[in-house]
Order: C-alpha cells, then sequence, then structure tokens
C-alpha cells in the first residue's frame, strides 16, 4: 500500500478545504452546535489577510455627544425572550460614539441558526431627533444579559460591548472592572493591538436553565479565535470560559484572560489634588496565586510614568485584580459605590506551563478611564496558525472573594518616614489580619520577613500587634539610593519557619 506525502503548505489547503466545508454546513439543525464550528471560522480567518471593519453609521448618529447617545435606549418589552418567559433575556446596544462597528448577533436553537436582525423600532430614542428610515440594517454594538440575581427583577449580569471587552455581576454589584478576550502588545512601544469580537451566536437555554451559553468570533490584524462563555450567575457571578486562538502573524506580548481596571487614588498613594473622597479606585491590588502555593498581593497605584512588572510562574493557580477596601466610610461616593465594585478572580483550568503574570500600571488623570491591566503571557507564543487553546474560569466577587487560607494584607499605608529632624525617608505601614494571626497567643513570637532590593535600605522595622483587628502591623522605614529609580520591597510574617501571611510585594515607582 502507497501513503502520499504531502508538503506543509498542501497539508495547510487540505485543512482549509475541510473547515471551508464544514462553514458552508452552518445552517444545519443547531443541536450539533460546539466551539470547534466558530473555530472553523477562526483558522479561515487567520488564514486570509485581515480586512479592516468599515462603520455604517450615518452622520447624525456620529455627530452624537456621549449624553445623547446615552438617551438611546434599548425597550425592554423588545428583550429577546420576554414573551417566552425564560429566566434570562437578552437587549441590545446600539451603535454611536466609540462604538461605531456593527457586531453580527445569532441565536442558537433545536431548529437551527437565525441572525437577530436590527431593528430601529426597537430602541427608544429618547430627545434625539433621527430619522429611523436611514438605521435599516445598521446592527448592534453589543448585548447584555439579564437574570434575576438579586431579585425577582431581571438584572444585567453580563455585558458584551466595545473591543473585546466584556463585564459581568453578582449579587449586589455594581460594574468596575473588565475583562477581554485577548490583549496583544499591551504597553510596548509599537502600539497595542485591539481584537474585537466580530460575531455572536446566544444558545437558547430552557425555561428553568440558571446558567447560559455564549459563542464568539474574534478578529484583528494578528489574531483569530473562537471562544465559548458559559455565564452562571449567582452571589459569585462565574464565567466559564474555553478559547482557541490562531495567529496571523508573530505577536510581542501575547495577554492571556486579560483584566482591565482603574486606579486613581488610596491609601498607598493619596490624592494630588484636593478630593472629598478618601479613595477611588475599582481594584486596589493584584493577588496571584503560584503553584508553589505561595500568595502574592501587590498594592496598586497610578504612577507618574508607565510602569510594567512582571511575576514568573509555571503553572499558575489564579490571579486577579480585586477590591480588598470594603468599607463605604472609605469612598463616600454615593454615585460610583466603589465599595460594590467586584473583584475579578482568574483560575487556569489545566497547566498553562510557563510564563509570567504581566501587570500595566498607567498614569491617570481623572477617574474616567481604565489605567490597570493584568493578563498571562506564556513564554512559548504560538506560531502563525498554530492553534493554541486555554480554559479558565473568571468569578466576578464581592460577597466571598478569594483570600489566602492564613492570613493577608488589609491595607499598605505610605508616607513620609517620621522622625524628629525630616530627612527623605518613606514609611510604610502594612496590616496584616485573618484567622491564623487571630489565633496566635498574644506573647507569640511573630517576625516579619523583609526584603528590599540595591536601590533602598530599611533604616527602622517594627511589628506591632493590631488591638481593633486581632492582626500585625508591619512598620518599614526606608531611603532610596537612587530617586529615579524604583525600588522593590517584599514582606510578610512568619513564627519559626511557619509561614503566617501573603507576601506583600510592592514596587515604589521612580520620584
Amino acid at each position: 500500500m502507497t501513503r502520499s506525502h504531502l508538503t506543509p503548505s498542501e497539508a495547510w489547503r487540505v485543512r482549509l478545504t475541510v473547515l471551508a466545508l464544514a462553514v458552508l454546513c452552518w445552517n444545519r439543525p443547531a443541536l450539533g452546535f460546539t466551539l470547534d464550528d466558530v473555530a472553523a471560522r477562526a483558522a479561515l480567518l487567520a488564514a486570509s489577510p485581515f480586512k479592516q471593519p468599515n462603520s455604517n453609521l450615518p452622520d447624525e448618529v456620529k455627530k452624537l455627544t456621549y449624553d445623547q447617545h446615552r438617551d438611546i435606549r434599548f425597550s425592554p418589552e423588545k428583550a429577546l425572550w420576554r414573551q417566552a418567559q425564560l429566566r434570562f433575556e437578552i437587549m441590545f446596544f446600539h451603535q454611536g460614539w466609540y462604538f461605531d462597528q456593527p457586531v453580527r448577533i445569532n441565536e442558537v436553537t433545536p431548529r437551527g441558526v437565525r441572525e437577530i436582525a436590527f431593528d430601529p423600532d426597537d430602541f427608544d430614542y429618547g430627545k434625539n431627533k433621527i430619522d429611523r428610515s436611514r438605521l435599516k440594517g445598521l446592527g448592534f454594538a453589543g448585548f447584555r444579559v439579564h437574570f434575576p440575581v438579586n431579585t425577582r427583577y431581571y438584572d444585567e449580569t453580563l455585558a458584551f460591548l466595545g473591543a473585546s471587552y466584556f463585564r459581568a455581576l453578582g449579587r449586589e454589584q455594581r460594574y468596575g472592572i473588565s475583562a477581554r478576550g485577548l490583549a496583544i502588545d499591551t504597553a510596548r512601544t509599537t502600539g497595542e493591538e485591539f481584537p474585537r469580537f466580530v460575531e455572536f451566536w446566544i444558545q437558547r437555554p430552557r425555561p428553568t436553565a440558571s446558567e447560559l451559553t455564549i459563542f464568539a468570533l474574534l478578529d484583528s490584524p494578528r489574531a483569530a479565535g473562537a471562544y465559548r462563555v458559559i455565564l452562571k450567575p449567582g452571589v459569585t457571578t462565574v464565567l466559564e470560559v474555553s478559547a482557541k486562538l490562531f495567529l496571523r502573524d508573530n505577536v510581542g506580548t501575547l495577554g492571556v484572560a486579560p483584566l482591565t481596571s482603574m486606579f486613581f487614588f488610596g491609601a498607598n498613594q493619596r490624592a494630588t489634588k484636593d478630593d472629598y473622597r478618601p479613595q477611588v479606585h475599582d481594584s486596589d491590588g493584584l493577588l496571584i496565586h503560584s503553584s508553589s502555593d505561595e500568595w502574592i498581593w501587590r498594592p496598586l497605584m497610578s504612577p507618574k510614568r508607565l510602569l510594567v512588572t512582571s511575576f514568573a510562574l509555571t503553572n499558575p493557580l489564579g490571579f486577579g485584580l480585586m477590591q480588598r477596601e470594603r468599607r463605604f466610610d472609605q469612598y463616600q461616593d454615593l454615585e460610583a459605590r466603589y465599595d460594590l465594585r467586584p473583584s475579578a478572580w482568574v483560575e487556569p483550568q489545566g497547566a498553562w506551563g510557563p510564563g509570567h503574570v504581566e501587570l500595566v500600571q498607567i498614569p491617570l488623570p481623572d477617574e474616567t478611564n481604565d489605567n490597570i491591566v493584568a493578563y498571562w503571557v506564556p513564554d512559548h507564543a504560538p506560531k502563525p496558525r498554530e492553534p493554541v487553546e486555554y480554559d479558565y474560569r473568571i468569578l466576578w466577587q464581592r460577597l466571598s472573594e478569594t483570600r489566602p487560607p492564613l492570613a493577608w494584607v488589609t491595607q499598605t499605608l505610605r508616607g513620609k518616614g517620621y522622625t524628629r529632624s525630616p530627612d527623605d525617608s518613606i514609611e510604610f505601614h502594612i496590616d496584616f489580619a485573618g484567622p491564623v494571626l487571630e489565633q496566635v497567643p498574644r506573647d507569640a513570637q511573630v517576625e516579619p520577613v523583609l526584603w528590599i532590593d540595591s536601590n533602598g535600605q530599611i533604616v527602622e522595622q517594627n511589628t506591632i500587634r493590631n488591638e481593633l483587628t486581632g492582626g500585625r502591623r508591619v512598620v518599614v522605614r526606608l531611603h532610596r539610593n537612587d530617586s529615579g529609580k524604583p525600588v522593590e520591597l517584599r514582606a510578610q510574617l512568619r513564627s519559626g519557619r511557619q509561614v503566617l501571611t501573603e507576601t506583600w510585594s510592592y514596587i515604589l515607582p521612580p520620584d
């Protein structure tokens, strides 16, 4: 028996032919609709030149201001599945303002796949004077999912809007942090590339279903991808994400499971201008759980210049941008309610191999934009058209949050060193609390383990029992050798050889 041998290019053409045949069968009954169906389209996109999407907005919509665009609202009575009285409902976002490119949205049912057509009569345009006849066939900017997560009212619990951004809510939460499908070359001098979801397939749920499956097709100049997102709303809303990625070309930084948030000022960085609020942020720290079972906490900041740091890991157990400060009196903002903003915790499923969690912190002039990004970067990025898969869960938390099992940092306070003779020293007060510290006898020997890099010198350190929390406060005063360079510090508490707390990891940026 003879066996034919194909060259790599011939084998790739055969594979594309098979994928094309799969796409031709797209309208078959949807009982077998899977992530592989979307992956077939993603592979075809990756094998073809990127096509820049065009805006189809009429001028009268393009010229709307932010407030005018917000005045356009989807009519709730037109929600998808409202008449069927399912536990989930879908409402849609109108194009306009920054969101000027349409996305296709489909419903998947046992009878097949159908595109959901845009109809301007499904929207209330408020005070805007717009000729609806010019909006026929416009298309949607995105959609949101409603589910009775708090009461019998159908609360908004998940939204896809803009590029590959999405964000979710659990019980008693307000929107804050966002997730993205993929980040490419974030904070690189060559400029960041923003992949976008160009098409969605929403699977019609059973009447009693408590979860919803969404498929998405991602595209960008150098990448294409297929995503399945399973939404499980609750006290902690969970998104189970499966992604199959295909690169068109090499990328510098491939950011997997990216999270995007905002930090303006907080306990470790006071406001530069008079502000009635003590703190303003959607997240106040990056938390990492390594495969060696170390927990690392890095407080966030708004630096004067771009600051990119990373943590090398193999097979991480989790990472997230967290909002640990939950007391309203530490924000005093009745409109923004930063105390209700969720933490987002990423749990990789399976072995992700070697790589690093990268944290990007960007200077921020005000609180209206995000300036914090965190994501996983594999050591070995896939080659063009070489598929790679990632599975992970994102937990949107507030009432029940991921914490180390022992003790953790509750706040980081920073200021000028307190001495009788003023000098240029810097002082940190780091509060640790948790069940282990509460159980330690008052006279037990609890010692800090401190480390500082070569650009700093510790001149004073002390550990005090915090009578209010039952925890410990570590006080560190230091001098920086070169104010034009950063200083890195780490601290944890131990009793003998027993580690009692997570590791506090801080970067003091250049002055």
